[in-house]
């Protein structure tokens, strides 16, 4: 899809939250039919994203019907990323499902997006939706990034700037620093999955670059070990960094959502 194409294409929005807490989020959601589409995107990334578009792209060719959003603080939707949580990003996860999607549904969910769907699969199997989990496409997977990634990774004085000042502005090779809170790191261990199994009710398809710099492929081999045994696959993607987003990428994870029906 070409920048124009997007830009004639204008988000909804939709309140989450109450009273101070509210937060306006930006939802481009395409009608079709199922399965449909929906995609979770990473930490600091939009649903304007390569792998994004090439998804709402390949729905629009079948007649699929796809939900894209952004989080609180991400791309088109309102409030501070340094305000962002699991919980308070999940919270938007599932209202977006709960309003958006009906019937099954391949929820797709990119490295941060990874934890999103695991967790919103666990949401619905507690309350069910009016939309169900036909499988879970996850693209360099992230659960429990916030400790496992994050915080036993950082060095002493690190973790001394985060738990004194409440923040530490951590430099990125894809653009400008940007805020890693306490608050984020406290409120992650509230949601960790990799302890114990995940049941997410549905077929799981697991893409993984060896050459990822930020999930190793060890954590994606951490998180199928925690999955269900049956109809889960995990692909090793030898040349593959984090983003996944060559074309050979791109058709990838195609492939695997086509796989879901």
């Amino acid at each position: 899809m070409n920048p124009a194409a997007e830009n004639a294409d204008p988000p909804v929005f939709i309140a989450v939250g109450a009273g101070e807490s509210s937060r306006r989020i930006a939802v481009r959601a395409r009608p079709g039919r199922p399965p449909g589409l929906f995609w979770l995107g990473g930490f600091n990334s939009d649903m304007k994203g390569t792998k994004a578009l090439a998804l709402d792209a390949w729905a629009a060719e079948r007649g699929r019907a796809c939900v894209r959003f952004d989080y609180s603080g991400h791309g088109e939707s309102g409030g501070r990323f340094v305000d962002g949580t699991i919980s308070r990003w999940l919270e938007e996860s599932v209202a977006v499902f709960r309003q958006f999607c009906r019937g099954p549904q391949v929820v797709i969910g990119s490295s941060m997006g990874g934890w999103m769907a695991l967790l919103l699969a666990r949401e619905l199997l507690k309350e069910p939706a009016e939309a169900t989990l036909a499988g879970l496409v996850l693209i360099a997977p992230a659960p429990d990034f916030t400790e496992e990634l994050m915080w036993k990774g950082f060095a002493p004085a690190v973790r001394t700037e985060i738990e004194a000042n409440g923040v530490w502005m951590r430099p990125s090779e894809y653009g400008d620093p940007y805020p890693i809170t306490r608050a984020l790191i406290e409120d992650g261990r509230n949601h960790l999955l990799l302890g114990g199994a995940i049941k997410v009710g549905c077929p799981v398809r697991i893409l993984q670059g060896a050459q990822d710099r930020d999930v190793p492929w060890q954590h994606a081999f951490a998180l199928t070990h925690r999955l269900p045994a049956e109809d889960v696959v995990l692909t090793m993607i030898q040349d593959g960094d984090h983003r996944l987003s060559r074309p050979q990428d791109i058709t990838r994870m195609l492939a695997a959502v086509g796989e879901m029906g």
